[in-house]
């Protein structure tokens, strides 16, 4: 019996060396950054590096519908080559050999796939494109966060640092980490479970107030995002006592355990948000510019006071006042598309109300960015240059997705459904400057709100 198999090739062009390159694949988190935002994929394990032997396994999500797939590495060439198969998956076979070549400077990245389907003599031809599409957007997105990334690191990431993270396991840190680990970083998460000590965990139950200082191993930096949600159900006083009591008992401890090391890290980068301002309305706000008066603006400001004693003692701090974080994986942008699957409000309340948000990844150069900058430090905001209305968020979403846009939503049901979180977070507006962090020499990879909607949900590729 004869075997039938198609052959998919994608080659793309790096501005690095083919070794460089290929460490960037061999590094812990590959698999993981690689991973297009719009794919509703989820890494169930995956073996460090691409040594023949390793293996990764994944569940894809297709509609209703889950299916695993198994990958083996069985074959490498350093700086060369690396090869996988499918173990187990929907293919009847599959195999994916990465091959890498020196160009003139540059390095070609040739993608070589072999596949075939079961019962492939009665499958119409429609489905072998539909794949090969899939498999073309797919790797147009590696392209474009490996030419990112390569940049990025290129830039900031010269030498390897150690770097803790709290927080790691919410949507931001889920993203951080495989960034961080391939740009061959290493890093440590602290974590309010049993560790896993093979997997750089440290154990810390900031209610309690315990965080043995003798766990830590030499740091570099340190980059803290842990906190309850803020803006997933209506609020009562137990859960404001623990939004609060999350972010301000967990910086206190962090920051005096840093404080008294013997050999504290050089800067720690500790979350907050643009609600530093409370509701703006139209007016720009800069990092000069007073606390809010509303119950987030209150939050943060007692927020970032928690980090004195890292302050005090002369660990630079860099305050990231984030913007609405886009990425189809979680927060804003999840919630919204979730509940819209036939078309968006038009606008939420008045639509005027102002946001100022940022792409993911720019996010995450950003913070790099922060960590390697000596001249940054105190309040930065972290946010696109240019925010966005209510209104013109979904007037994009509707253009981006090809969903039509339909009635408003009534400031008045919100406030009837959520109360006051619907005041201070669907319905008021903050536009922030971020001329300190491009004064610093940060440039936005996706500095309007189009191009980085197309780029999340995989709907424009911008050339890199």
């Amino acid at each position: 019996m004869t075997t039938h198999y198609n052959t998919f090739i994608h080659r793309s062009s790096y501005p690095c060396l083919a070794q460089d390159l290929y460490d960037f694949h061999a590094r812990p988190g590959a698999l993981q950054r690689l991973l297009p935002p719009w794919e509703n994929t989820t890494v169930i394990s995956s073996d460090e590096g691409i040594t023949p032997g390793s293996r990764a396994r994944v569940k894809l999500h297709t509609g209703p519908l889950s299916l695993n797939f198994e990958a083996l590495h069985v074959e490498e060439k350093p700086g060369q080559m690396f090869r996988d198969v499918q173990e187990k998956g929907p293919f009847a076979h599959w195999s994916h050999t990465h091959i890498f070549h020196d160009s003139g400077g540059k390095t070609i990245l040739e993608d070589r796939i072999e596949y075939g389907l079961y019962g492939h003599l009665f499958i119409p031809a429609l489905i072998k494109q539909q794949i090969e599409n899939k498999l073309t957007r797919l790797f147009r997105h590696r392209q474009q966060i490996l030419t990112h990334d390569i940049a990025v690191h290129g830039k900031y990431s010269r030498k390897p640092l150690n770097i803790l993270v709290t927080g790691a396991g919410g949507m931001l840190g889920r993203r951080l980490l495989p960034f961080l680990t391939t740009g061959g970083h290493r890093v440590w998460r602290l974590v309010r479970r049993r560790p896993c000590s093979n997997k750089n965990e440290i154990f810390w139950d900031p209610e309690k107030n315990y965080l043995q200082a003798v766990d830590l191993p030499p740091l570099d930096a340190v980059i803290h995002l842990a906190g309850e949600p803020i803006g997933l159900n209506c609020w009562n006083e137990e859960r404001k006592n623990r939004v609060l009591t999350s972010r301000t008992a967990g910086t206190e401890l962090l920051s005096r355990t840093l404080a008294e090391l013997n050999n504290p890290p050089s800067v720690l980068l500790s979350a907050s948000a643009v609600g530093y301002y409370g509701d703006c309305g139209h007016n720009p706000v800069d990092e000069n510019c007073n606390p809010g008066e509303d119950f987030i603006a209150q939050v943060c400001h007692r927020w970032e006071k928690s980090t004195l004693s890292a302050q005090q003692a002369g660990i630079r701090t860099v305050l990231m006042r984030i913007g609405v974080t886009l990425s189809p994986k979680g927060g804003a942008l999840k919630r919204i598309l979730s509940t819209a699957p036939f078309g968006f409000m038009r606008h939420f309340g008045s639509g005027r109300q102002y946001i100022s948000w940022i792409c993911e990844d720019d996010l995450l150069a950003a913070m790099l960015h922060a960590m390697t900058t000596p001249a940054l430090e105190g309040p930065v905001n972290m946010a696109a240059p240019r925010a966005v209305t209510n209104g013109e968020l979904m007037r994009v979403l509707s253009t981006v997705t090809g969903r039509p846009l339909l009635l408003p939503m009534p400031g008045r049901l919100f406030e009837i459904m959520y109360g006051q979180m619907a005041r201070e977070v669907i319905l008021s507006g903050c536009r922030v400057s971020t001329k300190k962090l491009e004064k610093t020499g940060f440039v936005f990879n996706w500095p309007t709100i189009e191009p980085a909607l197309g780029y999340l949900l995989g709907k424009e590729q911008k050339e890199p």
